[in-house]
């Protein structure tokens, strides 16, 4: 359904190390930097045929966080996802909402981690036990 997401930063270098090591623990390696015809910084990530994107906004407004929006990330186990939240909070995330992990008794439901990245956006990581 997606084919890409992109994120507004209010600094590049920060973001860019964030998600430089958290997307990273997913597998997805820094792909493309490039400079717009406007002169605004940008970094994609590619991984299993998606892009996420971080960008300096065009309109030279401030980045801002969409209230009410999170951006889901897979994990392939629930060690990969405990290692996401531990590296986001390292690289300077914010923990939010309940602490990562299964969201109930059942066996098959399915473990989450919460995190705002440095400029606010929400993310969270999700894994599926099968």
């Amino acid at each position: 359904m997606f084919s890409h997401i992109m994120v507004g930063t209010n600094d590049i270098e920060r973001s860019k190390a964030f998600y430089d090591a958290v997307l990273g623990v997913l597998g997805a390696p820094e792909d493309v930097r490039n400079t717009a015809a406007s002169g605004h910084q940008r970094v994609f990530y590619r991984h299993n045929g998606v892009a996420f994107g971080i960008s300096q906004p065009i309109n030279d407004e401030p980045a801002c966080i969409g209230n009410g929006s999170t951006i889901g990330l897979k994990c392939d186990s629930a060690e990969q996802l405990q290692k996401f939240h531990a590296v986001a909070v390292a690289q300077g995330g914010t923990p939010i909402e309940a602490p990562p992990g299964p969201r109930s008794q059942d066996p098959k439901a399915p473990h989450l981690a919460y995190v705002r990245d440095p400029d606010g956006n929400k993310l969270c990581a999700v894994y599926r036990p099968a």
